[in-house]
């Protein structure tokens, strides 16, 4: 599989990842002194599901994301790490998403 790496959510903080994989498979992210952890298929289907055609915060706070936000919905429901800053790049780069600006994400429908 292919290596594709892209910057955190704040672009700003010039902050690069690299995942291998795809939402339609799962992914593998690896980031920071070669920390790894693993999104399967059925975690990104179940996001996708839950925020489809919604404009919603991003919510990269480690211990605080917004409610409603996708950071809340990734550490209730995949892990208690913080991940949305790698989650929106990639359903961004995957044309699942767009950012709108801000700290907004937008889900698209059907991707």
């Amino acid at each position: 599989m292919k290596e594709v790496k892209l910057r955190t959510w704040r672009p700003e903080n010039n902050i690069i990842f690299s995942y291998i994989g795809s939402i339609t498979q799962g992914t593998t992210i690896t980031y920071g002194a070669g920390r790894q952890f693993t999104i399967s298929k059925h975690q990104y289907k179940a996001l996708l599901d839950h925020f489809q055609g919604q404009t919603v915060n991003i919510g990269t706070s480690r211990d605080n994301p917004p409610p409603g936000s996708v950071g809340e919905w990734l550490q209730l429901n995949v892990t208690k790490t913080a991940i949305a800053s790698y989650v929106g790049p990639i359903l961004i780069d995957e044309g699942y998403a767009e950012h709108p600006g801000g700290a907004k994400i937008r889900f698209l429908f059907g991707g």
